[in-house]
């Protein structure tokens, strides 16, 4: 069993228009709402893919509870803690012609002490419940927590003998790094922000000295690479980037590794994976979905790379 923690769900809503332009009204041609927040999204690609996932979180108020019945109508099982206020929402615009979206991000409700704890009491409880061994933390904490918040979720983690997977950006993933998560995953310009670094060797080596273990590196067209603590590293890419909807390929690619953890599979295999995963999310309309389809097909047109 996988858990999937978002600590600032939302209700994704995204817009699909011909083309995006600045200062001009813009004709929708679809519009799709659903729960998100990559924690979410990562519970859902583990689902579609038929993996034992169970999505918690934060939520609260009539968008909490909309996030609540888009997952329990798509099988999705989740048990949320209420956070109070009302969840976030983010707008996503895809365009046709460029094949590329823009994101907007509402930051969420400002979280107090003791909302933090019961969804720390809730996580425990949970992992009390289910046994889960790898716990996925994703995506941005709610306003009012300190940098450090993530650190004390990967600590009920490892309590209960599960590995540890943390998704986020700056500050918060800095603090997550005392606790020692079995494994980071940062885009470039994360690890940027995270280290102040841009070469990969340095920025990576800087995040070990901050707890850090395993490393992978998402680097959007040019794939991925993954730094193991022990053996060799990887980069895997496909032969050429894909056209299409790039928003939820990050939360594909966690759901992958954290597939891999759970299965046993060699660090080669999980950056194959998470490379065709991310990949195969791009093709879909909306983050949170995969077509494993998709999926059998790309496998084949990864390569693989001695870092």
């Amino acid at each position: 069993m996988i858990l999937a923690v978002t600590p600032n769900a939302a209700l994704d809503i995204t817009y699909e228009v011909d083309e995006l332009v600045p200062h001009q009204s813009h004709r929708v041609t679809a519009v799709r709402q659903r729960a998100g927040g990559k924690g979410v999204n990562v519970a859902s690609v583990l689902a579609r893919m038929g993996h034992p996932v169970m999505a918690t979180g934060l939520v609260g108020g009539a968008a909490g509870n909309e996030i609540r019945a888009d997952l329990e109508a798509r099988g999705v099982v989740a048990r949320f803690v209420d956070g109070g206020g009302n969840s976030r929402r983010t707008v996503n615009v895809v365009s046709a012609v460029h094949g590329d979206a823009t994101i907007f991000n509402e930051p969420g409700p400002e979280l107090t002490g003791p909302g933090w704890q019961s969804l720390v009491a809730g996580l425990d409880s949970l992992l009390g419940e289910v046994a889960a061994t790898v716990v996925v933390l994703s995506g941005s904490l709610p306003p009012g927590l300190p940098d450090d918040a993530y650190a004390e979720l990967v600590d009920v983690g490892h309590a209960h003998e599960a590995r540890v997977i943390v998704d986020a950006d700056g500050a918060a993933l800095r603090g997550a790094l005392r606790s020692g998560p079995e494994l980071v995953v940062p885009n470039r310009a994360e690890l940027a922000r995270a280290t102040g670094a841009q070469d990969l060797a340095v920025a990576t080596a800087a995040l070990r000295e901050l707890g850090a273990r395993n490393v992978l590196v998402s680097c959007g067209a040019d794939g991925l690479v993954l730094m193991p603590e022990e053996g060799s590293g990887w980069h895997a890419r496909l032969p050429a980037p894909l056209s299409g909807n790039p928003t939820g390929a990050g939360d594909a690619l966690v759901a992958a590794l954290a597939a891999g953890l759970v299965g046993g599979s060699t660090w080669q295999q999980m950056a194959r994976d998470a490379v065709t995963w991310s990949a195969a999310a791009v093709l879909q309309p909306i983050a949170g979905e995969i077509d494993p389809a998709d999926v059998a097909r790309l496998a084949r047109q990864v390569l693989m790379e001695v870092r």
